[in-house]
């Protein structure tokens, strides 16, 4: 999607003054329109299947389908032209982050993130990058810091990927767009695409959410900062 293009987002919440937050903040900005709300999940996956918005911003707690079941069935395994979903809770307990992750959401946030946060991520939704909340980011690898402290990571994770992928996909694990991947390791964007397309065929995963769920669940982002 190019920059110039018109995001078309549905909001689904269960409470009304949160959807119209939702929708004062988006459609304050230029080229971002919500084309549609629901009022629980059953009704956000009918009007996302309808509308096809670019961007559909969920709720996690909904009545009927909670937003986890609603990104199964919108961008979960199996669908054949998944939406991208970005997951809003003010929950946020590890064990939502993972489900939300392995079930295809290409964001994750906090209801108490800045206007400007939740923008960015409805945009970097529409452009295929993923953003998940500076919070849950950095409670994600606290919790794998100390997880490193207590049990050995599983499988032999740098006989997996090269040098180089695993740097990219560290990168990727605390959400950094292509472009900032680029100057980071000083490599030119085709580079990354090329490294990237690589890294998910060798992980099995569809897309870059699924990279940094992987590199989680290896306990490969702490490493960061540690030679290789």
């Amino acid at each position: 999607m190019s920059a110039t293009t018109d995001i078309r987002v549905l909001v689904a919440d269960d409470q009304d003054l949160v959807r119209t937050g939702f929708r004062l903040i988006l459609e304050a900005q230029p080229g971002v329109h919500v084309v549609g709300e629901a009022a629980d999940g059953a009704e956000c996956v009918g009007a996302a299947r309808r509308l096809r918005p670019d961007v559909c911003l969920v709720d996690i707690r909904m009545p009927r389908l909670d937003g986890i079941e609603v990104t199964r069935l919108l961008a979960g395994p199996g669908v054949v032209d998944p939406l991208k979903v970005v997951l809003v809770t003010t929950f946020d307990q590890d064990d939502y982050v993972a489900s939300a992750l392995r079930s295809g959401a290409c964001g994750f946030l906090l209801k108490d993130a800045s206007p400007a946060l939740l923008v960015e991520a409805v945009r970097a939704a529409a452009r295929g990058d993923a953003l998940v909340s500076p919070a849950v980011t950095a409670r994600l690898l606290r919790r794998l810091e100390e997880h490193e402290r207590t049990a050995t990571p599983p499988g032999p994770v740098r006989g997996v990927l090269s040098g180089r992928e695993l740097d990219i996909v560290r990168l990727v694990a605390v959400g950094r767009t292509n472009q900032e991947i680029c100057a980071e390791l000083f490599l030119s964007l085709s580079s990354v695409k090329t490294y990237l397309g690589r890294i998910q065929g060798k992980l099995d995963a569809r897309n870059r959410v699924e990279i940094a769920a992987w590199a989680w669940e290896n306990c490969v982002v702490r490493s960061a900062a540690e030679p290789t």
